[in-house]
């Protein structure tokens, strides 16, 4: 089983250890205990969308996602994955760097007003429709909420907060943080917490073509209501129901995915039910209509044109940053990974190995489940990866793809890479994927959508991986989890990594290491010994080799001549 690889994913030779910290809890002014165990946690998605507003009809309701595990280390110092009977974890709300809280949600967002008519459920105000309150919120217990722990995960999970994108001002801050604690279960002791980003945004709107006189809305008819935001989701019940046998206008307000199968409304996993039985799924009827609709014999959404024009006309982007992470700073955008808007709609069956269990190849994709890969982009190392005419190479480092389906795949399905160093679990998405120890994959990398690290260093996505280790980026340093000393010298870390930052290796141990089989050192700096982005400076480090100082800047690729003459290849 290997820890998930994402794109730009770094193992590196030497970098500084952990240390750093978040803000300060914004109802506790005492600083926390001594840390005794490690909190890992991460958001599920790196963005969750809701409705901007509900009274006419709604696409995704207040709903984030939490999931964290705490590592403790046994009587002889090896750590290990901790459950519900040795720790209690909590969400509440934290200060970011700026000063900006989201700590309530009433007030913010009219849903509980419409969740009753939607959703069927009656919901005191403030609650999720998991039950999960924003701290603030909650009318039993003011502050810290319980995170369950889930069998089906074996991770803790708070599944269901009723987050918005507005702080505590109502200013819009679509990257809010949250204080993860754990707590000893049976003493009640403070183990040690994690300051994690929950982004949330209603930037996903249909404004720009549904809005009276807009593209979709020409002539006489529509909605003269002066929200622009309701007036153009009148306008797409109107033309709904021009174009449909329905009365969705008369029906306000309109839960889609009551007709449209929706996987992320689906909290039970049962499938498609009454009325959605035998109409396409709600993904398709977005992404397959859309994609099919031309304005002057010429596509409204063309395949070739840049995410802004497409992708980010209705999801977010060109405001809140959906894509934010080592993907977007790598230069690659949604269609290197997900395909065109046609392809996403399943309008083109998979190829063999295009479905992420095998068992949809030659349909059309699943919504929600046959999603890119990462092993789909990481194909291997250095030494064993993919290559062929129809992949699309980095033109520097063959071994990592900027295309996660092969050119000319309309369907784009996901490349299944043979060396799996930097695979996910088999059958498993990334997000769901655990690796090195069972430590979940976002909890080392960070979250989907925005991987580590955030290009820019004070984002509030790099705050967690700054606190475990004292700098952004992908979870690299052993002392995280690992009490300093513990480790023998070994290249058993994940991905095959060897210790960070020890001087067994920097010293001398790193020669008869290469001698007993060199490409398992070329694997990550090359077949040259020159150094990959697999061997790249998260960090600037200084140390003595012998009797002199040798110092890589932040970005270096660790190479052999930096120190000495290049061995024999």
């Amino acid at each position: 089983m290997h820890l998930q690889g994402a794109i730009l994913l770094i193992l590196f030779v030497l970098a500084a250890c952990g240390g750093g910290g978040g803000g300060d809890s914004a109802n506790n002014t005492q600083p926390p205990a001594p840390e005794t165990a490690t909190v890992l946690a991460a958001n599920d998605l790196g963005m969750h969308c809701m409705d901007r507003e509900f009274s006419v009809f709604s696409i995704l309701p207040p709903f984030n996602v939490v999931n964290a595990q705490v590592v403790k280390r046994d009587r002889n110092g090896h750590p290990y994955v901790a459950d519900d009977s040795e720790a209690d974890l909590f969400y509440d709300y934290v200060a970011d760097a700026s000063g900006s809280i989201n700590s309530y949600s009433i007030g913010k967002t009219d849903f509980w007003s419409y969740a009753n008519a939607l959703f069927d459920v009656i919901l005191p105000e403030g609650q999720g429709l998991t039950g999960l309150y924003m701290p603030a919120d909650d009318p039993q217990v003011r502050g810290s909420q319980p995170m369950e722990f889930s069998l089906n995960k074996e991770m803790f999970s708070a599944e269901g907060i009723p987050i918005t994108p507005y702080d505590d001002t109502l200013v819009n801050r679509p990257y809010p943080m949250m204080r993860i604690s754990a707590k000893d279960a049976q003493s009640g002791e403070t183990l040690g917490h994690l300051d994690v980003v929950v982004p949330v945004a209603t930037e996903t709107d249909c404004q720009n073509c549904h809005q009276t006189g807009a593209m979709a809305a020409q002539g006489g008819g529509w909605s003269n209501d002066p929200n622009i935001e309701i007036q153009s989701k009148i306008n797409i019940l109107k033309l709904h129901d021009a174009n449909n046998p329905t009365n969705l206008e008369a029906s306000q307000p309109v839960l889609c995915a009551k007709c449209h199968y929706s996987p992320a409304l689906d909290l039970s996993g049962t499938g498609p039910a009454g009325d959605q039985v035998g109409k396409p799924v709600f993904s398709s009827v977005m992404h397959q209509f859309h994609g099919e609709l031309q304005d002057g014999g010429l596509p409204v959404f063309p395949s070739d044109a840049p995410v802004e024009d497409t992708c980010y006309q209705c999801h977010p982007g060109s405001i809140t940053q959906c894509q934010r992470g080592a993907m977007k700073t790598g230069g690659m955008d949604c269609n290197d990974c997900h395909g065109d808007i046609l392809a996403v709609g399943g309008t083109f069956p998979l190829l063999p190995g295009g479905s992420i269990d095998g068992t949809n190849d030659g349909n059309t994709r699943r919504p929600w489940l046959d999603l890119p890969r990462c092993q789909s982009c990481h194909t291997g190392d250095a030494v064993d990866f993919l290559s062929g005419p129809s992949l699309v190479a980095d033109p520097d480092w063959p071994f990592r793809l900027r295309q996660a389906y092969a050119a000319g795949d309309a369907s784009a399905s996901p490349l299944l890479a043979l060396n799996k160093r930097f695979a996910e679990d088999v059958h498993m998405r990334f997000r769901f994927s655990k690796g090195h120890g069972e430590i979940a994959c976002e909890n080392c990398h960070g979250s989907t959508h925005a991987i580590w690290p955030n290009d820019t260093n004070n984002a509030n996505d790099n705050e967690a991986a700054k606190k475990l280790q004292g700098y952004a980026g992908t979870i690299i340093e052993c002392s995280v989890c690992h009490k300093s000393g513990s480790l023998p010298r070994t290249t058993n870390g994940p991905h095959g990594l060897h210790n960070i930052n020890d001087s067994r290796w920097y010293d001398d141990g790193h020669e008869d290491a290469y001698e007993a089989g060199k490409n398992s050192c070329k694997a990550c700096h090359g077949l040259d010994l020159t150094g990959t982005p697999l061997a790249k400076m998260p960090t600037s480090r200084s140390f003595r080799v012998e009797d002199h100082t040798i110092t890589f800047v932040k970005g270096n690729l660790v190479r052999c001549d930096r120190c000495h003459s290049m061995p024999d290849l």
